[in-house]
């Protein structure tokens, strides 16, 4: 197996959790277990297809596990593993620099932002 070379850490990050989806998804996740139907009402433009790819990476990634519950109909739960966990001052400093530049942008954050619980 060939090693990649990085050039700054950050590169690594950003191979793990970059991208349009993960880090919502993450920021979701960080408020408990979540259904794959709980993260498609919280993500409305995202496709099934795009939130099945998000979190199969994020799972081969150690990021996120998935609990499967034997039961009929089946119910499958997404949660942050303990190493997901460390990215929260992550996701929290990610959410802080965007409030702050939604202010200076737009004045009243409330005006641009959804209503839901990141938002209150």
């Amino acid at each position: 197996m060939i090693k990649k070379k990085y050039n700054v850490p950050v590169e690594a990050t950003l191979e793990v959790i970059g991208g349009k989806w993960k880090c919502i998804i993450l920021c979701h996740l960080t408020h408990g277990k979540k259904r794959t139907s709980e993260l498609k009402r919280l993500l409305p433009e995202i496709t099934q297809k795009m939130l099945t790819q998000q979190l199969r990476e994020l799972e081969d990634d150690s990021i996120i596990e998935r609990i499967v519950y034997n039961q009929v109909p089946p119910k499958v739960e997404y949660q942050l593993t303990p190493y997901g966990q460390s990215l929260k001052s992550i996701l929290d400093s990610l959410s802080a620099w965007g409030e702050h530049h939604l202010i200076k942008v737009f004045g009243d954050k409330h005006d641009v932002l959804e209503e839901n619980i990141f938002n209150k």
